[in-house]
């Protein structure tokens, strides 16, 4: 095991020949925005998720903003969320004009804290942005519960959630809006794009509007605006992609699956005992395993960026870090944000590494990172 071995990288997108051909026949076909490989891409969702209604857009982000202006939420309002996640998750709460409440994560789970949710409940408060860490959902029934009592809208925030379950059923396949990313190092990927999953037509006409300019066609000729939208659709070569990623998506979670049976084999019942560290939650009946992370020491022979330089140099593994806590970042301080505030995510956004999980991954690339973590962690 050396640094001359091939670069493994954490996360890699898997295009095969089939998709690439699809995509030179949109190409060629004169028609590249959005047209009929989206309403295809569109429908083949739909049909996944039991007959709900599904909109394609550009990116994750967009579709939870347009999932909150959908639900009427705006300026005097509050949404609770979590502290660790990509940005995009609280950023979306400012950009409708709303006040992003953080509640803290549970150390196990290393999603949002759903006792600490309900406490964080005020009058003001409209929804609640939970996200599915790694592709591992919440307790469902638990979040559910508490919107029904609290008569709270839930915009699911599942970019990472993609095949992931609960209870036997696909999470999109029920619940209130559900927001999935298809960024490239998604378990299902369009290159940049996202989907949002809706309640009914009449939200999902609503969508229609709100991705594209507000408008409304109608007859040859006839155009109105009645809503300020944008320009959020996504284009037939990016639905081109899905279709092909989509295809394979079940091989795709069974094979994450077996990837993370194999980090813990090959990480062994004895690792945190003797490293210090901690593995993530054994989830194999509803994690989708879109990233597989540990939690280095607070008292280890190194820092993370040291970790991650020695990972790199001395072995030619790639790690990442998902996510940094998101109340620390200046725009949220200057919202009143501090340390000390919710100590479970400042711990673990900065102690938490992302090892390589990808599709095209083989039990001996996860051998190969697991035995660089342990040169590294166990003296």
């Amino acid at each position: 095991m050396s640094a001359d071995q091939p670069f493994l990288p954490f996360s890699k997108p898997t295009i095969d020949e089939a998709t690439i051909t699809a995509v030179g026949e949109v190409l060629r076909s004169g028609w590249i925005t959005s047209g009929p490989k989206v309403a295809a891409f569109e429908a083949q969702m739909s049909e996944y998720f039991g007959g709900r209604p599904v909109r394609t857009f550009n990116s994750g982000t967009c579709t939870m903003e347009i999932a909150l202006r959908i639900a009427g939420i705006g300026p005097g309002d509050e949404v609770i969320t979590t502290p660790i996640s990509w940005v995009a998750t609280a950023n979306v709460i400012i950009e409708v004009g709303a006040t992003p409440v953080f509640a803290d994560i549970d150390p196990i789970t290393r999603n949002i804290d759903l006792d600490k949710v309900e406490a964080a409940i005020t009058p003001r408060t409209k929804a609640i942005i939970p996200v599915y860490l790694s592709g591992l959902p919440v307790d469902m029934d638990r979040l559910y519960a508490i919107a029904k009592k609290h008569n709270l809208r839930v915009v699911e925030d599942a970019a990472q959630a993609f095949g992931a379950e609960w209870k036997g059923k696909r999470i999109g396949s029920f619940g209130d809006f559900v927001s999935f990313s298809f960024q490239a190092n998604k378990n299902l990927t369009t290159g940049e794009g996202g989907a949002l999953v809706l309640n009914n037509l009449e939200e999902a006409k609503l969508a229609d509007k709100y991705r594209l300019q507000g408008v409304t066609r109608s007859g040859v000729d006839g155009i109105d605006v009645d809503v300020l939208g944008g320009k959020y659709n996504m284009s037939d070569i990016m639905a081109a992609i899905g279709l092909g990623q989509f295809a394979n998506i079940e091989q795709i979670t069974a094979h994450r699956r077996a990837l993370a049976r194999r980090y813990y084999e090959a990480f062994g019942p004895e690792f945190e005992a003797q490293s210090g560290a901690q593995l993530p939650l054994q989830a194999f009946d509803s994690s989708n395993y879109h990233l597989f992370q540990i939690i280095l020491p607070d008292n280890g022979p190194s820092t993370r960026a040291d970790f991650m330089t020695a990972m790199k140099d001395r072995f030619n593994v790639g790690t990442g870090y998902h996510y940094s806590p998101i109340h620390l970042f200046s725009l949220y301080r200057e919202r009143g944000f501090k340390e000390g505030m919710f100590p479970v995510s400042e711990k673990l956004g900065y102690l938490t590494v992302t090892l390589p999980m990808f599709y095209a991954m083989t039990f001996a690339d996860v051998d190969r990172a697991v035995a660089a973590v342990k040169a590294i962690l166990i003296k």
